[in-house]
């Protein structure tokens, strides 16, 4: 029978078979995966795509983060959902469907975040996926593992951040000393710098210092190797994760020489480390040595000690230089605010050849400049979108049915985006505090105002809130107070061959960064400035 059927089957009607067949397939897909949404929940607004896979979201998405749009192409993703579901509410919780059954949920509402990061802490966790696309890069880390291995890894680098390791602020000064210099000019004039550059170069320099014991000087060698390979493997792996499956099909030869490159100049500290016999490691923690000292102290594999390193690296770097970054330009754009600052700065610390470094206690009082650090945070929050993955059936608590105040249905392996820059931004949670929440104004601080609980999430919140946010907070703060301390005025300036300071482009990889050149001038007093 199956012989007859073969003979008299044509290339038409193989064709018209498989159509059909694939037909059926997807249908029986969807009904069964919407029957399973159903069981739990409601569906959130569809924002729908036409393509495999979601193959033309992804395109629009790439194309929006190349462009510099991705914000704004984000928030149109949520209106255009809101408008196709006939909603006259603000739709902040969005899911897209592709022609292969796929759902991806986005949401920008406190409530489901908060659901995520911590009421349902155990429902949501990066995802085996997850960890399989960034092993490479980031191993077993704190940031890439679920379950055992992500608690192993919290309570390997907690004892790293607790208070003592990390009051003691001399450890910035010499780098610190080192940007200011480059920041000026000479003969009693300024010069023009791009300080989104030298703040990533900065960080480095103090990142590598406090996890390794030597720094990559980086400030004065910009073309350091490692730099050169640690920002191409990151901005690599950002565009590998989004292309989803088809990464698959991208070669990654120059990728895994570049990490080589890495691994080449960590290994041998990590080595020399392993060397060293538990009293010896003792004697050197006594000092307030180097992380990598204080990793090897509790294990003894050399791996475990090379992802956790890589990961708090690619933290502690692009995060801090980032939030310097865009707080420098923001300031240099509002002379006032940097008046009132160096006043504070002044009457606490003194200025000029009179200052004295501030010390742990000094920067957690001070608090318009924790005022101006937590409007940077609020404005350019250093991971603007981030991602989990539903581990077992669940709901979100609100964002479904024709009200959209009906739990949402999340069956198990669907990915949930959430997105703390959109949500520090919406007029509904920062309007109270009578300030325009998409202008930079850390008065709005200043008066008694505070964002509700789950509104202000700078660095996550929950079980995975970020370890070491003491650790940024304070490098941040005193890396502003010693410029500040040396330079009376900043001045922004514009892109070079345009001739008007317009608002930072941003560049959306693994963390947010300034997507162009951030141009200051920084003067002493009696200094001035001719272009």
């Amino acid at each position: 029978m199956l012989e007859a059927l073969l003979t008299t089957l044509t290339p038409e009607k193989a064709a018209a078979v498989l159509i059909f067949s694939l037909f059926s397939l997807y249908w029986w897909q969807r009904f069964a995966l919407l029957r399973r949404i159903r069981q739990l929940g409601e569906r959130a607004p569809v924002v729908p795509t036409y393509l495999p896979w979601g193959i033309d979201f992804v395109y629009k998405s790439m194309r929006a983060r190349k462009s510099l749009r991705f914000l704004e192409h984000a928030r149109r993703t949520l209106t255009s959902a809101q408008e196709a579901s006939g909603l006259t509410w603000t739709a902040w919780t969005v899911e897209i469907t592709s022609l292969v059954p796929k759902r991806v949920i986005i949401t920008a509402d406190p409530e489901n975040i908060k659901a995520v990061l911590t009421g349902q802490f155990l429902d949501f966790g990066k995802g085996e996926s997850f960890h399989r696309e960034w092993r490479e890069l980031l191993g077993d880390s704190i940031f890439a593992t679920d379950g055992q291995k992500w608690s192993s890894a919290r309570q390997l680098l907690r004892p790293m951040f607790v208070r003592d390791r990390i009051v003691d602020t001399e450890m910035f000064e010499p780098n610190v000393q080192r940007l200011i210099r480059l920041l000026g000019g000479s003969e009693m004039t300024g010069k023009v710098v791009e300080v989104s550059n030298l703040f990533f170069r900065f960080t480095l320099d103090t990142s590598t210092e406090y996890l390794l014991g030597k720094g990559t000087d980086s400030l004065d060698n910009p073309k350091t190797r490692f730099a050169q390979a640690f920002e191409y493997v990151q901005i690599k792996q950002s565009e590998y994760f989004r292309l989803g499956f088809l990464n698959k099909f991208v070669p990654r030869r120059k990728f895994r020489q570049e990490l080589k490159v890495m691994e080449d100049f960590i290994q041998p500290y990590i080595q020399t480390a392993l060397t060293m016999t538990p009293e010896e490691l003792d004697k050197r923690l006594a000092k307030q040595d180097t992380f990598l000292h204080a990793l090897a102290r509790f294990t003894r594999d050399p791996k475990v000690i090379r992802d956790q390193i890589v990961a708090v690296l690619l933290a502690g770097r692009d995060t801090t230089a980032a939030t310097l970054s865009f707080c420098t330009f923001e300031l240099a754009r509002n002379p006032g605010v940097v008046a009132r600052l160096r006043a504070e700065i002044a009457a606490r610390l003194g200025v000029g050849a009179d200052a004295r470094p501030p010390t742990y206690e000094d920067l957690k009082e001070m608090r318009f400049l924790n005022a101006v650090l937590n409007e940077t945070l609020r404005m350019y929050p250093a991971v603007p979108f981030n991602i989990r993955y539903c581990l077992r059936s669940t709901t979100l608590p609100r964002g479904g049915g024709p009200d959209g105040n009906s739990p949402v249905g999340v069956p198990a392996d669907t990915r949930v985006a959430y997105s703390t820059m959109i949500m520090h931004r919406r007029p509904d949670l920062y309007g109270g505090s009578g300030y325009d929440p998409e202008k930079w104004i850390p008065d709005r601080w200043m008066g008694g105002w505070q964002p509700k609980p789950w509104h202000f999430l700078p660095f996550n919140g929950g079980p995975r809130i970020c370890i070491g946010q003491q650790f940024a907070l304070l490098e941040m703060g005193y890396t502003l107070v010693r410029i500040l301390q040396t330079y009376e005025r900043i001045i922004a300036m514009p892109i070079m061959g345009e001739t008007v300071v317009r608002d930072p482009p941003l560049r959306f990889e693994i963390t947010l960064s300034p997507g162009a050149e951030l141009n200051c001038v920084f003067l002493r007093e009696g200094e001035e400035f001719a272009p």
